[in-house]
């Protein structure tokens, strides 16, 4: 602890101290860290059962797209592991450049340690309330499958943990059968395990058609504590309840076996306007006075809010060691404040 820099030994000692954790707790797990990256004195990292997945995942997802696509963050990629962070969250180079083949090395090291998740769109014009026709079905499953082999080859691997249908908006083609086949016949190849979803438009409908197939093993979904993220309008969705009223439909899923996943629970707080941001006091008002009165910023209140709300775990895009310190913090003790 000693080691680390003066700025990140401050910030630390804040974050800890709010958690009410002392220095020591567990012992240093590698010697790949480096002293401005040492997280051996950081708290346990709570893990749950991903769902009928059987894996036992950490609550924070260390999100890859962005962070590595132009290899920005690799560096936090070991101290994140050493952290107890053992789910790594990446995409297509269609959508995120060099991301898959910045992970390659690193994840090809570990897999006896981690899962690992990839993600594509499908590329076909259909929007979120279209009718789906066969045509189209066909072409999706094709993409899927091919973009998947895409994957394989810029991470470096032959088998993905989970593969995900990226931007997912129409319930339909979550529903069609071609797409099912894609994934089983992938899945029997060896290629893939397990077929998830990710979303931030439509989601609710998108998460029904998931739970009523009885395909999908995870979910990941845009959830904020005021409710449905819109990706399209970059704020939360006019009608949606808050999170204490999604809870039922994200139970139900659950109960169906599908890993919940949430993204974007801060991103309605960054003070960017084309983020749609820039209001850090959004979700305050949902927020009990045990967490407010914690010393936490509001995107570690979000984090909190939302795993302690129906889901079991978060993905982060973190490119800064502080930044994983922070969702660290906020993540592996969620349930301080709500007891």
């Amino acid at each position: 602890m000693s080691k680390l820099p003066k700025a990140d030994r401050r910030y630390f000692l804040k974050v800890m101290g709010a958690l009410g954790i002392g220095a020591g707790m567990r012992p240093h797990q590698s010697q790949a860290n480096t002293a401005q990256h040492d997280v051996s004195a950081w708290p346990t990292m709570h893990k749950v059962t991903y769902g009928r997945t059987g894996f036992k995942g950490s609550r924070l997802i260390f999100g890859c797209g962005a962070a590595l696509a132009n290899g920005q963050a690799n560096h936090l990629l070991g101290p994140a592991l050493d952290a107890g962070i053992n789910v790594f969250d990446v995409g297509t180079k269609h959508y995120y450049k060099e991301a898959e083949k910045n992970l390659g090395p690193f994840i090809k090291q570990v897999r006896d340690r981690a899962m690992l998740i990839s993600k594509t769109m499908l590329y076909v014009d259909l929007g979120p309330n279209d009718e789906l026709d066969m045509a189209t079905a066909r072409k999706a499953a094709i993409n899927w499958t091919r973009l998947l082999n895409e994957s394989l080859t810029e991470l470096g691997t032959d088998h993905v943990d989970a593969y995900y249908i990226m931007a997912a908006n129409n319930p339909a083609l979550i529903r069609a059968e071609e797409m099912h086949q894609a994934f089983t016949t992938a899945k029997a190849t060896g290629k893939v395990t397990w077929w998830g979803i990710s979303t931030h438009e439509n989601a609710e409908a998108v998460l029904n058609a998931a739970v009523d197939t009885g395909w999908y093993d995870l979910m990941q979904i845009a959830i904020t504590p005021a409710g449905w993220y819109d990706w399209e309008s970059r704020s939360i969705l006019g009608d949606s309840p808050d999170m204490k009223g999604l809870r039922p439909q994200l139970d139900r899923a659950r109960e169906a076996g599908i890993a919940m996943i949430g993204m974007k629970a801060g991103r309605h707080l960054a003070g960017r306007w084309w983020l749609g941001g820039g209001n850090e006091k959004a979700y305050d008002k949902h927020y009990p006075a045990k967490l407010m009165a914690a010393r936490l910023n509001a995107f570690q209140r979000s984090y909190a809010y939302v795993l302690e709300h129906g889901l079991d775990a978060v993905n982060a895009d973190m490119q800064t060691f502080q930044h994983l310190q922070e969702n660290f913090a906020a993540t592996a003790q969620s349930n301080t404040w709500f007891v």
